[in-house]
C-alpha cells in the first residue's frame, strides 16, 4: 500500500475534477503557484523602483536568488523561478492555509501575504526591502498582474498542445480526403460526404479558436493604478525624484513579459475577453469530443479513441471501453459556459473604481477556465493523434439507408423526367415512390424505374444515380481548401 502523503485538509487536489486534476496546468494554477506569482510581481516592482533610484536598498539588495543591488532584470519567472528555496520571496516559507484564512479580513489574499512578506524580509536582514515593497501599488495591481502572469504562461503551454492537436487533425483529414461517410443532420441520416471533410472541420474550428487565444494570449496588460486608479501613490514619490510614473509601470511589464498598459481597474474586458478566448478552445475541443463520441458506439463503430492501461474500463462491466477522453473533454464543455457567465456578470457590476464584490467572484472562475482549458488541450491532441477510423464501419453506416439518403439528387434529377399526370407533378410523383420505398414496399430504383422512360434515363444511369458514393458534391475539394486556406 502507498505510503499517506501529507496534504492540507483543505486542500484541492481536483479529486473531483479528473479533466484537469495532475495536468501541468493544474500546478501552474495551484495556490502555492499563485502566491509565488504575487510574490513575484512585488519583488519584480520593487527591482523596478531600486533601478530608478525610487527605493534605496543599500547592500542588502531585494534579496533572494544572488540579487546584491536590487537592480536584476529577471522577472518574475513563473511559480517559484524568482527566489531560491527559504528566500521570503519563495512561496514555499509560507503558511497558505494561515493566509487563506486571514484573507476574509482585507477580502484578498494579497493583505495577510504582504504582511508576512515584510516580516519575512525584516527577519532576513533585508529592512530596507521591507520598507520599499509595495511602494505606491494597491492589492488590485499586484492581484490582476499575477493573475495575467500566470495566463501568460499558462496559454503558452495550451498552444502547445493546439499545436500538436492541430496538426493530427491535418493528417487525418489529408489521410481519409475520399473515404466516404454519411453525414447526419438533426440526428438522422442525411447526405453522404467524406471523412476528411467532417476532421477538416474540427480542425478549422479549432483552429479559429487556437488564432482568438494566441492573439488574447500575447497581448494580456499590466494591471498597475494604486487606490483608484489615478497612480496618485506613486506620483507623489516619483515627481520629487523627477521619474516618470508611466515609464516605471511599461518597465515592470516589460520585466513580466506583460503588455504596458493604463489602468484597467473596472474596466473588465481583459478577464472577459480571456475567458471567452479560453471557452472558445474548450467548445471547440467539446465538438470534436462529441463526434468522436457518438462514433465509440458499439451500433456506430465509426472510431477508437487511443488505448492505455488503465483507461475506459468499468468496475462493474469488464466488457466495457469507456470513450474516456471525449467524456471528460465533454464534461469540460459543459463546465465553461457558467464561468464565462460568472465573468460577464462581473464585468457587468464593476462599479466606480473598485468592484465591491465583482472584482473577487472573477478570481475562482478565470482559474477554472485556465484549468479546464488545460485539462481539454492535452487530452486533445492525445485524442487526435491516435484516434482510429474503420473504414468498413463508415461504409456500412453509410449504406444503411441505401439509395434514400441521394433523395435530394433524385428528386433534382428524376422529377423533371417524369411527366405529368392527372395533376400529379413529377416532385410529388418521385416522392411518393421515396415514402413507398422507405415504408417497406416497392424498392426505390424498382420505383423510379417505373416513373421514368428508359429513353430519357437508361438502366446505367439510374444506378449511378443511386449510388452515394457518387453523390459527395465538392467534399474533397472542400477539404483540401480548408487545410490550405487555415495553413496559410
Amino acid at each position: 500500500m502507498n505510503q499517506p502523503v501529507s496534504q492540507p485538509d483543505d486542500a484541492d487536489l481536483g479529486l473531483l475534477a479528473p479533466v484537469w486534476a495532475g495536468t501541468a496546468v493544474a500546478r501552474r494554477t495551484s495556490d502555492r503557484a499563485l502566491a509565488q506569482d504575487l510574490l513575484d510581481v512585488e519583488r519584480t516592482w520593487l527591482q523596478v523602483c531600486s533601478t530608478a533610484g525610487l527605493v534605496d536598498l543599500g547592500a542588502e539588495g531585494v534579496g533572494g536568488r544572488g540579487d546584491a543591488g536590487g537592480d536584476g532584470a529577471d522577472g518574475a519567472g513563473g511559480a517559484g523561478g524568482a527566489a531560491g528555496a527559504g528566500s521570503p520571496w519563495d512561496a514555499s516559507a509560507y503558511d497558505l492555509v494561515s493566509i487563506a484564512q486571514r484573507s476574509a479580513g482585507g477580502g484578498n489574499p494579497l493583505i495577510p501575504l504582504l504582511g508576512d512578506l515584510r516580516s519575512a524580509l525584516r527577519a532576513a536582514g533585508l529592512d530596507a526591502a521591507s520598507r520599499g515593497v509595495h511602494l505606491g501599488a494597491t492589492s488590485q495591481d499586484i492581484i490582476d498582474t499575477a493573475l495575467m502572469v500566470m495566463a501568460h504562461e499558462v496559454v503558452e503551454l495550451l498552444l502547445a498542445d493546439l499545436d500538436r492537436a492541430l496538426a493530427a487533425l491535418a493528417t487525418l483529414a489529408e489521410r481519409h480526403r475520399d473515404t466516404p461517410c454519411i453525414a447526419r443532420s438533426l440526428g438522422q441520416h442525411a447526405l453522404p460526404t467524406t471523412f476528411g471533410l467532417r476532421v477538416a472541420q474540427w480542425r478549422a474550428g479549432l483552429l479559429a479558436a487556437t488564432h482568438g487565444l494566441r492573439r488574447v494570449g500575447g497581448s494580456l496588460p499590466l494591471q498597475w493604478g494604486g487606490a483608484a486608479g489615478t497612480l496618485a501613490g506613486l506620483e507623489l514619490r516619483t515627481a520629487p525624484a523627477g521619474l516618470d510614473a508611466f515609464a516605471l509601470s511599461d518597465d515592470l511589464a516589460q520585466r513580466l513579459g506583460l503588455a504596458a498598459s493604463l489602468p484597467w481597474h473596472t474596466r473588465r474586458q481583459t478577464v472577459t475577453g480571456l475567458g471567452f478566448a479560453l471557452a472558445d478552445v474548450v467548445a471547440a475541443a467539446g465538438k470534436i469530443a462529441t463526434d468522436i463520441a457518438f462514433a465509440t458506439r458499439p451500433e456506430v463503430g465509426e472510431l477508437v479513441e487511443p488505448s492505455a492501461p488503465g483507461r475506459g474500463g468499468s468496475s462493474a462491466m469488464p466488457h466495457k471501453r469507456n470513450p474516456v477522453l471525449s467524456i471528460m473533454i465533454r464534461s469540460a464543455a459543459l463546465d465553461a459556459p457558467a464561468q464565462v457567465a460568472t465573468l460577464l456578470t462581473a464585468a457587468g457590476l464593476a462599479d466606480h473604481e473598485r468592484p465591491d464584490g465583482a472584482w473577487h467572484a472573477e478570481w475562482p472562475s478565470l482559474r477554472a477556465l485556465l484549468r479546464l482549458a488545460g485539462g481539454v488541450t492535452p487530452k486533445l491532441a492525445e485524442l487526435c493523434s491516435g484516434l482510429a477510423v474503420d473504414e468498413t464501419a463508415l461504409r456500412r453506416n453509410l449504406e444503411h439507408s441505401g439509395a434514400a439518403v441521394v433523395t435530394e439528387r433524385i428528386m433534382a434529377v428524376v422529377a423533371p423526367l417524369v411527366p405529368a399526370t392527372e395533376g400529379r407533378t413529377g416532385k410529388a410523383a418521385v416522392q411518393a415512390a421515396v415514402d413507398e420505398s422507405l415504408s417497406g414496399g416497392t424498392d426505390l430504383a424498382t420505383a423510379l424505374r417505373a416513373l421514368v422512360p428508359a429513353s430519357a434515363l437508361d438502366d446505367a444511369a439510374l444506378d449511378d444515380l443511386l449510388q452515394p458514393t457518387r453523390y459527395l458534391g465538392l467534399a474533397p475539394q472542400l477539404t483540401d481548401r480548408l487545410l490550405s486556406q487555415e495553413n496559410s
